[in-house]
């Protein structure tokens, strides 16, 4: 293969024109977007909207008149479509840190005879100190165990397993529909992490009779950095789970003002506090081009980048110490691909001085996103070049990419 091969997969890619839809830097290969994404030119034409004319002209009325009070389940509703869930089912609000604390605290509530949440040793670390923290204030134990012991550690005391379903490192996918099976024969929930999933794979998770779900806006939804967070709540259990957060858009009537709460009996009562209008905005606004182009499109293009970055390096960068991280097979995996390498970190930093941004993950891991609606096939095979120049020679031992200052 060689760059006019890569440049025929773009003239026949039929996703190509998302690309004008970003804001990117000339001279410029983003391999990232796993991490944040690009801005999206429509989210900084709403943004500009919501800031001049609906909060500078229209002020405090802009609650009812602009739509903004129902934005979470309005922004919500669309999240849905690409999850595999009903618009009633999703709702836009707060972290992915908050959502999976109220949702795990939830999952307590809907098992209250089961103190026991499963999580593995390799997930992502935020989402196991939040279970800590959970465990702590509740009284309930958190049994983390190693990948391949998940199954096999829930039992009648298990509430839920909550699991990241692209591992942040490595890419590797769970089998989403047969852990929630597992869980539900044992009589356990089933509780996801879709951040490195959600905008990149094509999941349904009604078809895989999931429980419980959270995400981030800012990695492949490209909502911008903090932007809010989604979490799915399955129909069958909107009345029963009860959130710890107990603030007044939970509530059923939240402009009442009852002097006691009365938790919503949908998914509003995942609400707690005030929605980040301005954050809302500019994520509403970027997960419609991904509506657009349709989560099973998507999917394969980003596949199809993974499949050809992973040959080229192996073929052109092949003894320099490269060692491939995660499932080679494409089934088996999300739209990162990661490689350990003695001077990740040093090579990482090499890449992104020639600009090719990638990001480093301790110890040794140099990893790479492939976001499909604005990157090309001619990106694979540049940033691969560039890699294999870098190698030849030797610049990844320079010391001046040995300082390890870290951005996450």
């Amino acid at each position: 293969m060689d760059r006019r091969d890569a440049e025929a997969l773009d003239a026949a890619d039929p996703l190509a024109g998302f690309r004008e839809t970003f804001e990117l830097p000339d001279g410029v290969i983003y391999l990232d977007g796993n991490s944040l994404g690009p801005l999206p030119r429509p989210a900084a034409a709403r943004l500009a909207e919501v800031m001049h004319q609906e909060w500078g002209r229209g002020l405090i009325t802009s609650w009812n008149a602009a739509g903004w009070i129902d934005a979470p389940q309005r922004v919500g509703g669309k999240i849905a479509g690409l999850i595999g869930a009903r618009a009633h089912e999703v709702i836009a609000a707060d972290s992915t840190s908050v959502n999976l604390f109220k949702l795990a605290a939830g999952a307590l509530s809907l098992r209250p005879g089961r103190r026991t949440l499963v999580t593995e040793n390799d997930n992502f670390p935020t989402d196991i100190y939040v279970l800590e923290g959970l465990a702590a204030l509740s009284g309930a134990t958190l049994k983390v165990v190693e990948p391949d012991e998940v199954l096999a550690a829930i039992n009648d005391d298990t509430a839920a397993v909550v699991l990241t379903h692209v591992h942040y490192k490595t890419a590797r996918r769970h089998d989403l529909a047969g852990v929630t099976a597992a869980a539900h024969e044992r009589g356990a929930l089933a509780l996801w992490d879709l951040s490195h999933t959600a905008g990149a794979l094509a999941i349904d998770l009604n078809g895989a009779k999931a429980d419980l779900a959270v995400g981030c806006g800012y990695k492949y939804f490209n909502g911008g950095p903090g932007a809010p967070a989604f979490l799915f709540v399955a129909e069958g259990h909107q009345a029963a789970i009860r959130s710890p957060l107990s603030g007044w858009m939970g509530h059923a009537a939240p402009f009442a003002f009852e002097p006691a709460y009365r938790p919503a009996p949908d998914i509003r009562a995942q609400l707690c506090g005030t929605p980040a209008i301005l954050g809302l905005a500019a994520l509403e606004a970027s997960v419609e081009p991904l509506l657009a182009a349709g989560p099973r499109a998507i999917e394969q293009k980003g596949l199809a980048l993974c499949a050809l970055f992973i040959q080229l390096v192996e073929s052109r960068c092949a003894g320099h110490g490269l060692s491939l991280q995660g499932p080679r097979r494409m089934e088996d995996r999300g739209l990162h691909v990661s490689w350990a390498h003695p001077q990740g970190y040093a090579l990482v930093q090499a890449l992104i001085a020639r600009g090719v941004i990638g990001d480093f993950r301790d110890p040794d891991i140099a990893r790479f996103g492939f976001s499909p609606l604005f990157l090309r096939y001619v990106d694979v095979w540049d940033a691969v070049e560039v890699m294999r120049k870098i190698l030849a020679s030797g610049e990844h031992l320079l010391g001046a990419f040995q300082e390890r200052a870290r951005v996450t």
